[in-house]
């Protein structure tokens, strides 16, 4: 009889294991869909069905290591198709920015498991249908923890993939991109219990496809409603950016500063020409510490042109304060080999004309390994232990949000490069009154790849979750201006050197999700949170 019985087991063991491996076309299926789902791809509804084959799978998976492997190998593909430019594969590519681009594409896989970990305690403890409804609160639970952590890189934000349908996106300015994250996997879900009760009889399939036509309507609607409400007359300021398309490898080698100040003088002349009231240079316009007194020719020069053409100047910079010992340096000073101390920062600088007053500031989210180590404040060595070749992966952590006032009281938002991909950061400005975002950014390092496009488009959704307009100044591209509603009006090329000047509408209202930009994360914080502690209170119970 136990010979029976274990040759039935070999055999349902056999069988599962069959099932599974046929698992790995649909995981493949979903990956695929959800990356070409996602920017610069212009298929954005692929997003609404990208998660079908992932869902029908984990519903057959039972063990916690099943439903694991097959969420990594899924998004591990996801990942795949959206960030093989991270690494930045160019011919002068720095060796560490390589290899820190491999491990990401490794690593940021395994993040996914967070949501699908809960879910398989929510299947255990609550059932299959409640733990599906989960399944979008621990997931935008998951996007926002991943934002306030020393190694976030939140670029694979679900609610990112729908920038290219401008109509659904609208309704952001009041749930902001994560609640576009939970629409798009209720959506998913409804979907797929629709195909699946009917194709098992397990239950109606009307209900969910209605659910889920529902949530793309009542989006739908309100995206129409905001584009009939614009189109009112606002302020505007005629804004020249300015694209040198500098080899951003080449531009930190000494002896060219003087030719570099040329080129950004020279095109900022023609955006003058062309009505510009305020000019944007890229980030780190010029690779010295251009406000530490050494350089006093090429401050001079620039604020000559200001002063000349009547303009404002924003443009991003390096800077630098030295202290002349321990006791007057913050406790984030770094130290030089002559003992000095000093801090130095991935800056923002704003000049305006007749005035010797410049304002600041310090970058505050920085990119891990390529700005900042991760945890280099309780692990001081592993700041000299990973260093680009370029000697910029030990910047300072800005200190404060910082809202640029010209003179005549129009206030301006600078925020530099990968910010622009923190909603709640960039809402912050917005908070404090910015009537106008503009992006300082050079993504130059990654090439003609996905990455610049997808950087752009992020902004896109920082347009319409605050209702301002957002304009982005590239060292090689892509630089451009978008409106309220979302819409690029204006852009330049990649990799040309270029001058555009665009009419940026200054707006000072605030939207629901400015005044409550953490609202969802921090609803699906709470409900994620009980339902840990939920668990936990099982396990304690079950023990004693």
């Amino acid at each position: 009889m136990k010979r029976l019985l274990s040759g039935f087991r070999f055999y349902d063991n056999l069988f599962e294991r069959k099932e599974k491996r046929r698992h790995i076309v649909p995981a493949l299926v979903g990956g695929v869909a959800l990356g070409l789902g996602f920017p610069p791809v212009p298929m954005p509804f692929l997003m609404f069905i990208g998660l079908i084959p992932y869902l029908y799978v984990i519903e057959r998976r039972q063990g916690l290591a099943e439903i694991n492997r097959i969420t990594y190998f899924t998004f591990f593909i996801f990942n795949l198709v959206t960030l093989y430019w991270v690494g930045s594969w160019t011919r002068d590519a720095d060796p560490f920015l390589l290899i820190a681009g491999t491990v990401l594409m490794f690593f940021n896989p395994l993040l996914f498991l967070i949501p699908s970990t809960l879910y398989y305690h929510a299947k255990k403890r609550l059932g299959k249908n409640t733990s599906l409804l989960l399944l979008p609160v621990f997931w935008a639970f998951y996007e926002y923890m991943y934002t306030v952590t020393d190694f976030r890189f939140p670029w694979l934000t679900l609610g990112n993939g729908l920038v290219k349908f401008n109509l659904f996106i609208q309704i952001a300015d009041v749930i902001g991109v994560y609640g576009l994250t939970l629409l798009i996997i209720f959506i998913n879900i409804g979907l797929y219990k629709a195909w699946n009760n009917r194709a098992t009889g397990e239950g109606s399939a009307y209900l969910p496809a209605v659910f889920s036509l529902a949530l793309i309507a009542v989006p739908l609607i309100y995206g129409i409603v905001k584009h009939k409400e614009s189109g009112g007359e606002s302020e505007k300021i005629k804004v020249g950016l300015i694209q040198p398309n500098l080899n951003p490898w080449k531009k930190w080698e000494a002896g060219n500063l003087n030719e570099q100040l040329d080129l950004y003088l020279s095109l900022s002349r023609e955006a003058v020409l062309k009505g510009a009231e305020l000019i944007v240079w890229p980030e780190s316009a010029l690779p010295v510490y251009l406000m530490t007194g050494a350089y006093s020719l090429q401050v001079n020069r620039i604020y000559k042109f200001l002063d000349t053409n009547n303009v404002l100047l924003l443009t991003g910079m390096p800077d630098a304060t030295f202290y002349g010992d321990s006791l007057t340096a913050p406790e984030d000073a770094k130290k030089t080999s002559s003992g000095k101390f000093y801090t130095s920062y991935n800056s923002i600088l704003f000049f305006q004309p007749h005035n010797r007053s410049v304002k600041k500031y310090g970058k505050i989210m920085l990119v891990p390994f390529g700005e900042k180590v991760p945890l280099v404040e309780q692990i001081p060595f592993l700041g000299e232990l990973f260093r680009w070749n370029v000697g910029i992966s030990s910047w300072n952590t800005g200190k404060e949000i910082t809202v640029f006032q010209t003179t005549d009281k129009r206030k301006i938002a600078g925020v530099i490069c990968i910010e622009s991909i923190y909603p709640d950061f960039v809402a912050s400005f917005v908070s404090k009154g910015a009537e106008l975002i503009a992006v300082v950014t050079n993504d130059s390092w990654y090439g003609n790849s996905s990455g610049p496009y997808q950087h752009r488009d992020f902004a896109i959704l920082r347009a319409v979750e605050n209702r301002r307009s957002v304009v982005r100044a590239a060292n090689g591209g892509v630089s451009c201006l978008i409106d309220p509603l979302g819409k690029i009006v204006q852009q330049t090329s990649m990799f040309t050197e270029d001058v555009l000047v665009a009419e940026a509408e200054l707006n000072g209202e605030t939207t629901f999700y400015t005044r409550y930009p953490r609202l969802i994360p921090y609803i699906c914080l709470l409900i994620t949170s009980v339902f840990i502690l939920y668990i936990l209170y099982g396990k304690i119970i079950k023990r004693k």
